[in-house]
């Protein structure tokens, strides 16, 4: 699918982070359909009549309402759609506290892509939106997702026990929350900064 720029977020050195189209519903229903990637999410397929008259619109809807939302992750090699990443606002559109979620296929596991599109939402989010907090939540047991928002700034909150009427196997040891403030971002980016050639930052 070509990319127009005014549709594009963000990139980075392998991704391109896009805006969703109605076109999009395949890409969804296929990435959703895999029992790997629902593995800690539902446990099961979301239905395409879901992701056509629910999930699609929603994140329609969140273009409209603010600068925050979720973005079709494109590899830029290739040009495949590889999932998505994003930081997901409040019900108002409001930016203060975003959470930050990605879902690749597991074709794309493995390789940082995570990582790598998270630190770049996180970076445009708090240098260019007016983000004061990034948020994570996932299983315990969901270590490969913990890693990715380890390795992309956030730091563990909290481990918490939620009600669920259908449990999915390793509920029993929680949900666990990270997070990373806007002072914390500014005070890790000025430490890393490089400095520049008369010793100045």
């Amino acid at each position: 699918m070509p990319t127009d720029d005014v549709d594009v977020f963000v990139r980075t050195e392998r991704l391109t982070l896009r805006r969703f189209t109605a076109a999009d519903v395949e890409n969804l229903v296929a990435l959703d359909s895999d029992p790997r990637v629902m593995r800690f999410l539902t446990g099961e397929p979301t239905p395409r009549a879901v992701i056509e008259n629910e999930v699609l619109p929603k994140i329609l809807l969140d273009y409209r309402l603010g600068p925050a939302g979720r973005w079709a992750a494109v590899e830029r090699a290739t040009g495949s759609f590889l999932g998505w990443l994003s930081l997901q606002p409040p019900a108002d559109g409001s930016v203060t506290d975003v959470e930050l979620g990605y879902r690749l296929k597991a074709s794309a596991w493995g390789r940082g892509l995570a990582t790598e599109g998270s630190r770049a939402l996180i970076d445009k989010g708090f240098a260019e939106l007016g983000v004061q907090r990034v948020w994570a939540e996932t299983m315990a047991v969901n270590t490969a997702s913990r890693r990715v928002m380890e390795k992309a700034g956030l730091r563990y909150v909290r481990t918490f026990h939620a009600h669920f009427d259908d449990p999915l196997p390793g509920t029993e040891h929680g949900e666990v929350e990270y997070e990373l403030r806007r002072a914390d971002w500014a005070a890790r980016r000025a430490a890393t900064a490089e400095p520049a050639a008369d010793g100045s930052r």
